[in-house]
Parts: C-alpha cells; sequence; structure tokens
C-alpha cells in the first residue's frame, strides 16, 4: 500500500512538472519605433498574438523613435544583446540588407512550417522593401502613404466640391481660400517625405541616379535637377504670399494639429493620420482626403509606401524564431490587418487584407471612408524606376540635409537653388561615405 501511494505521489508530481513545463511559454521580444497612440496600437497587436496561443509570449518594447529603434537594435546585435524582431523603417531598409544581421523572412517561415503568399503583396509595398531579386527578407508591417487632406466646409465657401488634382490647381485654390478670409489656407511641415519623394513619384522623377539607388552603391542624389525645384520655389511663392503656413512644435501646432482645429484648411500628411484627424477634429467639422496632386499635363504615378518592416535579427534560439515566425503568421491574417487599420490609419499591406476589409464594410464606414484611396495611391500605375522606392545609404542623415536646407531657404537665408544644390552636395558626400565604409559591396 505504502508504495502505491509513493508511486501514485511519483505520478502526480511527474503531471504537476510536466504540466508547469508545458505551460511554461517562449519568451522572445519586439522593438519598435513607435510612440504614443501608434505605440500603444502596436502593443495591443502583441497582446492580441499572446492571447491568441499559449506557447509563446511576445515582448514589444517602444525604443521612442524610428532611428532609435535602428541604432540601439544595432548596439544590441554587436553586444549579442538584441531582439528576435526589430521594426526599422524604409530609410534604414539599405543598412539592414547589408548588415547580414538578419534571417532571411522567407527562410524564417519555410524553416518552421509556414508557406507565404509573397505576390499577395501590395506591389508598391513589396518592390519597396525587397531586395534585387525582388525577393523580401522582412516583413512589411506599419505602411502608409502619403495622401491630401482638405476641409470641405472651406472648400464649400469657395464653390469647389473636390480637391484639386494639379498643383496649379492647389495654388490656385489657395489664393481663392486667402481671398475669402482664411487665415491659413495650407499647413506644411518641411515634409522632405511628402514633397520630395511623394513629388517625385507621383510624377515619375528621379531623386537619384542607378534607380534610387536599387542598381548600385554608386548612385548620386540629383534633386537639384528636377521639377523638384520648381515645386519648391511655387511653395516658397506661397509661403511668402501668405498662402502656405509653416507649422510644427516649434510653431505651437503640427500640421496634423492645425488641420484638426480646422485653423489650416489643406495638409500633405501620412494616411496613417486619419485616425488622429477623426479622433481631435474640430466638432462637426467636414473634411476628407485625396490622393496627391500632380503637375498638369502629367500622367498620375504610383506613390510610395512609408512606414516600416519587421526584421528577424540573428543569434536568437530555435525556439525563439518559432514565436517570430508564429507572429508574422498571426499578423499576416486578414483579421488582424483589419484591426490594425481600424485601430490606426495603417493601410492593410496585402490585397487579402485589403478585399477581406471591402468585404466588411470597412470603407464605407464614415470613421474610415477615403482610407481606401492611400491603395489606390500605390496602385496607380505600373512600379517604374522612379517609383519602387529609395534604396540610398545613410538615407536618414540625406533626409535631414534637405529638410535643413528648406528650413534655410524659407527663412530667407538662402535662394532655392543654393539651398537644394548645397543639400545635394552634402547628400552625395554621404553616398561616398557608405560606399566606401561597405567597399564596393554588390547590393543584395
Amino acid at each position: 500500500m505504502k508504495s502505491k501511494l509513493i508511486a501514485t505521489a511519483a505520478t502526480l508530481l511527474l503531471a504537476a512538472t510536466t504540466s508547469a513545463f508545458s505551460a511554461e511559454r517562449v519568451k522572445f521580444e519586439m522593438w519598435h519605433g513607435l510612440t504614443g497612440d501608434l505605440g500603444s496600437a502596436v502593443e495591443e497587436v502583441c497582446k492580441r498574438f499572446n492571447d491568441s496561443q499559449t506557447a509563446y509570449e511576445i515582448t514589444c518594447t517602444s525604443q521612442g523613435s524610428y532611428d532609435n529603434a535602428l541604432q540601439n537594435a544595432i548596439a544590441a546585435y554587436r553586444a549579442k544583446k538584441n531582439p528576435t524582431i526589430v521594426q526599422v523603417f524604409d530609410a534604414g531598409t539599405l543598412d539592414l540588407l547589408l548588415s547580414e544581421a538578419y534571417v532571411p523572412a522567407g527562410k524564417l517561415m519555410e524553416d518552421n512550417g509556414y508557406k507565404i503568399n509573397w505576390s499577395d503583396y501590395v506591389p508598391a509595398i513589396s518592390n519597396y522593401y525587397a531586395d534585387s531579386k525582388g525577393v523580401l527578407n522582412s516583413f512589411p508591417f506599419n505602411s502608409s502613404t502619403a495622401m491630401l487632406y482638405w476641409n470641405k466646409d472651406a472648400f464649400a465657401k469657395i464653390g469647389k466640391s473636390e480637391a484639386p488634382k494639379t498643383w496649379e490647381e492647389t495654388f490656385e485654390t489657395l489664393k481663392a481660400l486667402k481671398t475669402a478670409g482664411y487665415e491659413c489656407p495650407m499647413a506644411w511641415d518641411y515634409g522632405v517625405w511628402q514633397t520630395m519623394e511623394q513629388f517625385s513619384a507621383t510624377n515619375n522623377i528621379p531623386i537619384a541616379t542607378k534607380g534610387n539607388g536599387y542598381q548600385g552603391l554608386d548612385a548620386e542624389f540629383s534633386v537639384n535637377k528636377t521639377k523638384f525645384v520648381d515645386i519648391i520655389k511655387s511653395m516658397k511663392k506661397a509661403y511668402d504670399d501668405g498662402l502656405v503656413k509653416i507649422k510644427t512644435q516649434d510653431t505651437g501646432a503640427t500640421i496634423v494639429q492645425a488641420f484638426s482645429n480646422a485653423d489650416c484648411q489643406l495638409m500633405l500628411s501620412s494616411i496613417a493620420d486619419h485616425g488622429t484627424v477623426g479622433k481631435t477634429q474640430k466638432p462637426d467639422m467636414q473634411w476628407d482626403v485625396a490622393m496627391l496632386p500632380i503637375l498638369a499635363g502629367g500622367e498620375r504615378h504610383n506613390s510610395l509606401v512609408g512606414g516600416a518592416s519587421l526584421w528577424t535579427l540573428k543569434g536568437k534560439s530555435a525556439d525563439e524564431y518559432k514565436g517570430a515566425a508564429a507572429f508574422f503568421n498571426f499578423i499576416a491574417q486578414p483579421d488582424a490587418a483589419l484591426f490594425f487599420s481600424t485601430r490606426t490609419g495603417y493601410i492593410p499591406v496585402t490585397t487579402s487584407g485589403f478585399e477581406f476589409m471591402k468585404a466588411q464594410g470597412f470603407y464605407d464606414k464614415a470613421p474610415y471612408k477615403g482610407r481606401e484611396l492611400a491603395i489606390a495611391s500605390l496602385n496607380a500605375s505600373r512600379i517604374t524606376e522612379n517609383t519602387r522606392g529609395i534604396r540610398l545609404g545613410g538615407y536618414v542623415q540625406i533626409r535631414k540635409e534637405m529638410r535643413d536646407a528648406l528650413v534655410e531657404i524659407f527663412a530667407n537665408k538662402v535662394s532655392v537653388e543654393e539651398g537644394i544644390n548645397s543639400a545635394v552636395e552634402r547628400s552625395n558626400a554621404v553616398l561616398r561615405k557608405f560606399e566606401k565604409t561597405y567597399g564596393g559591396k554588390q547590393l543584395p
């Protein structure tokens, strides 16, 4: 009897121990660069994944900004303390591709038994992040593009019911709004992404040689030789005439705040801000979004994707990679796209996700109506060398050089030509330094 009791106790102890081990989740980390409402949305996605199963537990931690997420992950990788997953924004894609610090997305999923329909990704999104062979090494995650936000109430007062489709019409509209008594027809914030990158893509204008950098590290920045110079001249004249107001944190209100308050009647901003405008808008304000204006007489081309993709870093255990693959599979599902797009203003990254959301009537609902135009903008044309994306080394610094130039131009410290030429010269120095660092290495 005693031996039976001992055996029974041992069996129960073994069962309890086995149960405890089976209940222990595999834990892994993801670092991201979003803060505020968008940052909390990412953490909600992570919580939904944790609640959906019991094998894995992801901890998602904001690093304060996209740039911090990239730099902190690189430093942590060198110290062998990196997270399993890191969110890297569009401008940092080349840094990761050349780092060799990542596990290719396709290999990760194949090794862990998942089949991904890579052709399901929206071409303008997948092409931006893919390597020279068209292979996605990271997973597009929070994706957006730039849109024109316009105040329908203000437009009604000048007899207009539609947003301008060309830049020429846009500037005429700004004049009409000013004449009608609006102090701030348009809010602007030296937006390099909106005014240089998106303007160039939608008008099929190059930003750099070598297919905007996709064909080699020896590419040169060349926006001082394109119609980008002309659009900045027009924007500067509009600013001098009081048709455009600079709105940044330094002025007391961002472009989103100025538009939401109905202080300014137009702005160029990300579709990701659609939710924020809806939550913070002036009561009863009627507004909408439209595709970016293009130059008169030209053909509309696809806009560029903004946002970030998710990379899996080397140096982690097989179990952590299983967790990462399960997480990527989870966020690839159409209902996950519906949740994230509802919670933010980001767009679905796959065609199936977009079709699922349409079938659910998502875009028919007032808070979300208009967001489908972001997909239409990304799909506006076939991809060209000028509209695939930007693959330039040190591009974070290049964006800063151009923004600094625009600040000086609008402060009347330099002419438009002088400012842009100087920014291009400094940017090409960045490119040559980056090229030297990688010693003629071929782009993946």
